[in-house]
């Protein structure tokens, strides 16, 4: 596990070429065709070093939840474990990790008309609205989510609004479903925010010299995506987006999605500072790899 940026491919990579394992790709970004440069999706020479799986699943007009990833994700660690190996699993997606760990709520199907409808009113009114609306009904996930952050916020309204039943309480009513293997967890990520925050700046730049920007003109030219699909609202893809409408210049494209970046870092690692019996490794050790092994051995 680790933040954006932090080196986690690399590691990983090395760790399967010194170590009896296979990857299994724990990222919400990477699950899509066509998003290859703004997610740093591994490329045909890192695939044929070490491949990864769970990759390139679905078309970005589909959606693909965390309880999909755990069912996915079990099924290639039983295949993996079945070959005599270990699975390796690496990203930056906590809810995956925290799903495949724990197990799922069942939750109520999506309803695309309550759906809509909540977007709608969030356009119109403003997420912080929206949170405090939230507030009022379920103040327990209200108190962990950003007042932005309007992919969970409207899902935990619509929740509500299909079942009568808060988000918390599903959560609270669901059965344990306790992972069955043994577990040795790592963070990879450096030890001075500032390193990372030029790593994520670097990283950025690098991919609009890969050709971003083109990549994503391509899923805007086809005319079935928009912004409130769960692909182009991936960090990066957005403000390209916006871009592309003419909204904001280029300059503020790089800018707003480098910070945006920043902020997916802040949020993956708060969520590792809550990760019980982790490991942190230093992506700046020069004996990285060592370190690792030293680890599991």
């Amino acid at each position: 596990m680790g933040p954006t940026a932090s080196g986690k491919t690399a590691l990983a990579i090395e760790l399967v070429e010194n170590y009896n394992c296979e990857i299994i790709s724990v990222d919400s970004a990477l699950v899509y065709k066509g998003m290859d440069i703004g997610t740093a999706k591994p490329d045909a020479e890192l695939q044929a070093r070490a491949p990864h799986r769970l990759i390139d699943l679905i078309d970005p007009t589909e959606a693909y939840s965390a309880a999909n990833f755990r069912e996915d994700a079990l099924r290639e660690m039983a295949e993996i474990t079945a070959k005599g190996k270990v699975p390796l699993l690496v990203g930056g997606t906590m809810m995956y990790f925290k799903f495949l760990r724990d197990g799922a709520a069942q939750l109520p199907k999506a309803d695309e008309a309550i759906r809509q409808r909540l977007l709608a009113e969030g356009e119109k009114f403003g997420w912080p609205h929206m949170h405090t609306k939230l507030s009022e009904v379920d103040p327990v996930a209200a108190e962990r989510l950003k007042p932005m952050d309007s992919q969970r916020i409207q899902r935990a309204l619509e929740v509500f609004e299909v079942s009568g039943k808060t988000l918390t309480q599903f959560w609270a009513e669901q059965d344990e479903q306790p992972l069955l293997y043994d577990v040795t967890s790592f963070a990879v990520m450096p030890k001075e925010r500032k390193t990372l925050h030029k790593r994520i700046a670097q990283r950025y730049q690098i991919m609009m010299k890969q050709g971003f920007v083109d990549e994503v003109k391509t899923l805007f030219a086809r005319g079935d995506l928009h912004e409130e699909l769960p692909s182009i609202r991936c960090v990066g893809y957005r403000q390209v987006w916006q871009y592309l409408k003419g909204e904001i210049d280029y300059d503020e494209m790089v800018d707003r999605g480098i910070i945006a970046t920043r902020q997916l870092a802040k949020r993956q690692i708060t969520w590792l500072r809550s990760w019980p019996d982790l490991n942190w490794l230093d992506t700046e050790d020069p004996n990285l790899l060592q370190s690792a092994l030293k680890i599991l051995r």
